[in-house]
This record gives structure tokens, sequence and C-alpha cells, in this order.
């Protein structure tokens, strides 16, 4: 375990998947995470994304039904770590980051986001390690980002914040970048900026999106690294949203 991210990257290359939450919206008792898409949970095309893309380890934060998932997902080279209680996404990084390991890179990816095209993660860690920065987010630009977070930028394009659209202004609310919650870390910075989390938002929840200010605020360059097909990001919250990530999977196939 382990070698062919060193071989690829230089250093090793980990993932954490946030696969905590109950998915209410799906209305089911099932956790969101094991929906099938294309006869298979959700969860584990997340996974098959981060292996293909050559990340050695993966750390999956469950929460919901935790054994069950563990049952259903189960791998080599993958760990759980639990959420127990659920304080936000920062917290479920927080949870994660022991079992990561020290001296490479961390991506951060959410089992409910399983379009994720193997070739879009390679480029966002290529853009992180090659190009020397804490942190690199994967973006797509819209018209309308809806309930997505907006990616705030200086006057020269550098990455400053990003806001949640529940905190934003009505300038930040019509930036069309937004966050897709995909992102890379040099994973001594994501360790330090997670430990510098504060709760002063509007939910009252360890935001891990804090941690792009953290590190920009300490000098440390955040990239933003764009998506081609807004598609391949599209988070499935309900019955419907999965019913258009099936008719999206198999466009592909044609």
């Amino acid at each position: 375990m382990g070698q062919d991210d060193i071989e690829i990257w230089g250093g090793p290359v980990d993932a954490i998947v946030l696969a905590a939450g109950k998915g209410t919206r799906m209305k089911s008792d099932l956790p969101k995470v094991l929906h099938r898409l294309a006869g298979r949970p959700l969860l584990d095309h997340v996974l098959d994304t981060a292996a293909g893309a050559g990340v050695g380890h993966t750390v999956v934060v469950v929460g919901h039904e935790a054994e069950l998932v563990k049952r259903t997902c189960g791998r080599p080279g993958l760990d759980f770590a639990l959420q127990q209680p659920q304080l936000g996404t920062g917290h479920a990084a927080q949870v994660a980051m022991p079992a990561v390991r020290t001296g490479g890179w961390c991506v951060v990816l959410a089992g409910d986001v399983p379009l994720l095209r193997v070739s879009t993660l390679r480029r966002l860690i290529e853009g992180t390690v090659r190009g020397g920065a804490a942190a690199s987010v994967l973006t797509c630009v819209v018209d309308d980002a809806g309930a997505y977070g907006r990616i705030v930028k200086d006057q020269a394009g550098n990455v400053q914040r990003i806001v949640e659209a529940r905190d934003a202004t009505a300038a930040e609310l019509a930036i069309g970048e937004y966050n897709s919650g995909v992102f890379c870390f040099r994973a001594a910075d994501l360790a330090e900026a997670l430990a510098n989390l504060t709760t002063d938002n509007d939910q009252g929840e360890y935001y891990l999106t804090d941690t792009v200010a953290y590190l920009v605020g300490r000098g440390r360059a955040v990239t933003a690294v764009r998506a081609d097909d807004p598609g391949e990001v599209v988070g499935i919250n309900t019955v419907d949203e999965l019913a258009v990530a099936e008719t999206l999977l198999a466009g592909r196939a044609r």
C-alpha cells in the first residue's frame, strides 16, 4: 500500500472521503453513500476514482449506519474514521487526520459526488504538487452557482477564501465560480489549518472551506483548478438527483 502514489507523485497521496451523512432528503433509512448508481454504491464510484488517480491510501469518514458502510464498501488500502457527533465538514476532516500519512498530500472528496473523472482528480493533484501550492480547490464556473460556496479572489486572480452561500453578501453571491467540494492539500498544511478552525459562521460548525482563508492569511498559495464539465461534480442529495446522475453516466458510455 502506498508505493504507486509515491512513484507517481514523489510522495504519499492520501484521500479523505466525507461519508458520514444520513441523507435525509433521499427519504430512505439507507445511508446516502450506499444508494446505487449503475448498480454500485455511490461511495464505490468515489473510491474507484481516488484509486485510479494514484491515491495510495484512503480514509472514509463514517457516521450514520457506520458499520453497514464499512461492511459494504471495505477494501484493501482503506481505513474508516467515525465522526460522532457530526460538527461539520472541517470536523469530519479533523476526525480523519490521525490516519493520514505525513510528508505528502491529501485529497478531500465527498462520498456523494460519484461522477468525478479520474483525469480531473489527477489534474487537481498535479496542480498542487507541481505548483508547490499549500492547497488547490476544484471549481466550476456557471451563471448562477445557487447554494454552492463562492470562490473569492483578489484583483490578480489569486484565491483568497471560500464563502458559503448562506454567509455570502449580495456581491459574493453574484460570483459564478463555485467550490465543488473537492480539494487537494499538502498534508502538513491541512493538519495545521484544521487545528485552527473556529465555528464563527451561520451554522455554528467547523467548515473545511475555512482552511483556505487560514492558509492564505499565512502567505501560502491556494490555487483554483477548474473542472471542464459541471456534471462531474454534481452532488446526490435526492432521488431525482440520483436519476440525473444515472443519465449523465449513461451518456458517457455512448
